[in-house]
């Protein structure tokens, strides 16, 4: 059975993409999830799910980065992007960061089948109008390689580390030894080629994005 995670914040939308698959992809398992934190939880407990339809933008997510999670931390779930925000240029960063598709929120029922059987088949999508446009970037291919190489524990400890997190407050939260805290900063240093871990943290927080929908303009 094809199992599905539909990760957004907007319950409306969730409930529309929900009918859309039902019609879709007949008889898969599908699981809604409104953070990224439950999008983890879900993984963690279900290895074995096909497909991870994840909101750019979602509570946790801070844009490219929670794909980025995603990715180091189930390296075996396909990710699609799904996002009011098709600006081609984060598109092809989206797709450098390790995205199967990028969907926007405007997507006719056709171009949502064909970036789905695309997944299915192991291939990429991205929206026809921005084939031509998304170009690679060098630098964003460096990061999400040197990103890749990052265990999933060792990711978790980065993340922590670019919310500020001090090396006891990430033992207690990962419910390890402070010395392994240690060790695993060391390792994370030397694949980033990092100096210390403000430079580290740094290089995770260029994956962030701001959500062009949730601006407010200052009176």
């Amino acid at each position: 059975m094809t199992r599905i995670l539909i990760a957004d914040d907007h319950p409306l939308f969730r409930a529309a993409l929900t009918q859309a698959l039902r019609e879709l992809v007949p008889g898969a398992s599908l699981v809604e999830a409104a953070t990224l934190d439950a999008v983890h939880a879900w993984l963690e407990a279900n290895p074995d799910t096909d497909l991870v339809l994840l909101d750019l933008h979602m509570p946790g997510s801070h844009g490219l980065a929670g794909l980025a999670s995603v990715r180091c931390r189930h390296p075996a779930v396909a990710v699609a992007m799904v996002s009011a925000n098709d600006d081609p240029a984060v598109i092809a960063r989206a797709m450098d960061f390790g995205a199967q598709a990028f969907i926007p929120k405007s997507a006719a029922p056709a171009e949502i089948a064909a970036a789905l059987q695309a997944v299915f088949a192991c291939q990429t999508w991205v929206p026809p109008a921005a084939q031509l446009r998304a170009g690679e970037s060098r630098a964003d291919k460096d990061l999400s390689r040197r990103l890749g190489s990052l265990t999933p524990q060792q990711f978790r400890v980065l993340e922590l580390v670019a919310q500020g997190r001090l090396n006891k407050q990430i033992a207690d939260v990962l419910g390890i030894q402070e010395r392994t805290v240690k060790a695993h900063l060391q390792a994370i240093f030397e694949k980033l080629g990092a100096r210390n871990r403000t430079q580290a943290g740094v290089f995770l927080r260029q994956l962030e994005l701001t959500d062009p929908t949730r601006q407010v303009e200052a009176v």
